[in-house]
């Protein structure tokens, strides 16, 4: 296998006015493509997307992204995706809360935003290729297809975020930073050898359109405010209340307000979310303990797999990996871990690898628990 064809691109570069995009395309341009930066406005009101280090797509964000190009000698330009920002990230994210689901806006701004409303202005202007700071590798095999591999540095490694990419978008997409082992301070370096101005801008955390990262506070403004529900044991007896199932997670200990502790003494994390009645279940760790789930709308970095297959499986962004059998049957695919997980909840992505190549990527559906071997959802 080879790496992707270096012959010269018109490539249109997502510049975010981080340090990591920056440099991307600045190694784009270096290597002799036709280069055009572009920041997404992606907020309405786009003084309110940064708090420090968290939050992205401020005005200041984009007179970063600004500056980049003019050390770059690149065209430039803003364009307003605010809309189908608002609609296909977050709208979807608060649905998908609402729902009593935990989704990755992040792995849905990708697909929808960057490799799909970003990527199809691109190829109708007539450019080649999408760049972003990404750390993945799109890799170009004897037989013309693509592959996207994990970073070579897997610290740095946000494949798990681009699983959703087909291969037509795969076709289309260049990670300039993937292929490179440089630790972020060498990102850095590189960026203030450049004359870059961002060298030492603090990366964005959490979640880009909730700043202040009270995601609770966000979905309450969202969904009509506190609404009062029970949290029960795994037997149902009632424990305690909540202000909103919407701001539970799969697998979270802090926070629950229970009055009275477990007749263990042990602590007691959230094992489902009950949306239609409003209520939360506790139990103890062990009933976290996920032995295989069900996930859906499955999108495959190449051809869908056929028959079963053993796999490793990345379950969150910053997770490890680890074994499974997995299979898809009538568009659903089917995953067995070898060993239980936890932490496992639906609205997740389950990111499938076959050694450093991305197979695919599904939405959680169900769970299977290894001690009632019930399927929640």
């Amino acid at each position: 296998m080879t790496q992707t064809s270096q012959r010269p691109l018109r490539v249109l570069a997502a510049m975010s006015g981080g340090v990591d995009s920056a440099v991307a395309a600045a190694r784009a341009a270096e290597a002799g493509h036709d280069v055009t930066g572009v920041h997404l406005a992606l907020s309405a009101n786009p003084q309110s997307f940064r708090t420090g280090a968290r939050g992205c797509c401020t005005i200041e964000d984009s007179r970063d992204a600004r500056r980049a190009a003019d050390v770059i000698g690149i065209p430039f330009y803003v364009w307003d995706l605010a809309e189908r920002f608002r609609e296909d990230v977050v709208d979807d994210f608060v649905a998908e809360y609402e729902a009593g689901r935990t989704p990755n806006p992040c792995l849905r701004c990708n697909e929808k935003i960057k490799f799909a409303a970003l990527l199809d202005k691109a190829l109708a202007l007539g450019f080649d290729a999408v760049c972003t700071g990404h750390y993945a590798t799109v890799v170009l095999k004897d037989d013309g297809t693509r592959e996207m591999h994990r970073a070579s540095d897997m610290a740095k490694d946000q494949s798990y975020v681009l699983g959703v990419l087909d291969e037509k978008q795969l076709a289309h997409a260049m990670f300039p930073l993937g292929d490179t082992l440089t630790t972020k301070d060498e990102i850095r370096a590189e960026a203030e050898r450049r004359g870059l101005a961002v060298a030492k801008k603090p990366d964005s955390h959490d979640i880009c359109f909730i700043a202040d990262g009270d995601t609770q506070g966000f979905l309450a403004g969202r969904l009509g405010g506190p609404s009062e529900g029970d949290i029960l044991d795994e037997s149902g007896v009632k424990v305690g209340t909540h202000e909103g199932a919407f701001g539970f997670t799969i697998g979270q200990r802090k926070g629950l307000r229970i009055g009275h502790p477990a007749p263990d003494g042990k602590p007691r994390y959230v094992l489902d979310i009950s949306p239609v009645n409003n209520t939360v279940t506790v139990g103890p760790v062990e009933a976290l303990d996920v032995t295989a789930l069900t996930a859906i709308r499955p999108r495959w970095c190449g051809a869908a797999p056929s028959g079963p297959g053993t796999y490793t499986a990345q379950l969150r962004a910053h997770g490890g990996e680890t074994e499974v059998t997995a299979e898809l049957t009538d568009g659903t695919l089917h995953v067995a871990f070898t060993e239980p997980v936890r932490g496992v909840a639906p609205g997740q992505a389950v990111v499938l690898y076959d050694g450093t190549r991305v197979v695919g990527s599904a939405t959680i559906a169900t769970t299977v628990r290894r001690e009632k071997a019930a399927a929640t959802g």
